[in-house]
């Protein structure tokens, strides 16, 4: 499959730039960026615009933030493409929804890179915690992403903070343990630290707690993810596959939704949900 990819920052540069030149499945066709001489680094042809881009290739990959997504991957599924988005899917509700439909409308597959989900550590998590009951549970990801490093840089990460960035990925794993996430019933954010408190209601009567932070000096980061009740407890700590190789697994699934015209999991509707679960724990 003709890949492209769109953006050339960090994470485009540690993960999906490397996942599609080594992917055998993927043909990584160019990418374009604002800034064509970081483009110019990550191993594939550099296009002079979006639409030279999409005019190549069978899908579209982003690497951009949420607030610039939303626009060009509309137009990247109008044009028929399939499309690898980066988490959160868009800025608000109404652009993941306009999305969303869009992707619906254009038959289509979708994916969004939630690359915890295909970690094999995450994996055997998520099959323990399958069909047991549990009563509450809890997600924490302190990091120091944006006080130093790849990542300092990020505008939309010092502006939103961990909700939008590391936020989807500890909701996303809640929710698939404890079932789909119903109601935020309490959120707060310290900004100076970063620190942010969310409570949820899941379906089914399950509660968990949330906390994040990108501004916390913590070496390496610490993530934490457990399930309690009647049946015991669960927890899942390892993060310990990197980012290409839980990308490598991605792909090849993402290329099989393909193949199969049958949605993935983590589908743009997927990104939709999340983004609800966002919109409700920090309302613009």
């Amino acid at each position: 499959m003709k890949i492209g990819l769109v953006g050339a920052g960090p994470w485009a540069r540690k993960t999906q730039a490397p996942s599609l030149l080594a992917h055998p499945g993927v043909d990584f066709t160019g990418v374009w960026a604002r800034r064509p001489e970081a483009a110019a680094e990550l191993g594939a042809p550099v296009f002079d615009s979006f639409d030279a881009l999409l005019g190549a290739v069978d899908a579209v990959a982003f690497a951009v933030p949420p607030a610039v997504q939303a626009g060009y991957a509309l137009r990247a599924v109008e044009a028929g493409k399939h499309v690898l988005l980066d988490k959160p899917i868009a800025a608000t509700v109404a652009e993941a929804e306009e999305l969303a439909a869009a992707v619906t409308a254009a038959g289509v597959r979708s994916m969004v890179t939630l690359t915890l989900r295909f970690a094999p550590e995450t994996r055997q998590f998520l099959d323990a915690a399958a069909g047991r009951t549990w009563a509450a549970g809890s997600g924490t990801w302190f990091s120091g992403a944006i006080l130093g490093g790849a990542y300092a840089n990020s505008q939309w990460r010092h502006d939103d903070g961990a909700i939008l960035d590391i936020g989807p990925h500890v909701f996303d794993l809640l929710d698939a343990a404890l079932g789909p996430i119903a109601r935020v019933a309490y959120s707060h954010r310290e900004v100076a630290s970063d620190s942010w408190t969310v409570v949820l209601e899941h379906e089914g009567g399950a509660r968990s707690t949330v906390q994040l932070s990108l501004r916390t000096p913590i070496t390496p980061s610490l993530m934490r993810i457990e399930l309690s009740g009647t049946d015991g407890v669960e927890t899942l700590t390892d993060r310990s596959t990197s980012s290409t190789d839980c990308f490598a697994v991605l792909l090849d699934e993402f290329l099989e939704s393909v193949e199969s015209g049958v949605d993935h999991e983590c589908s743009v509707h997927r990104g939709l949900h999340l983004q609800k679960v966002i919109s409700a724990a920090a309302p613009q």
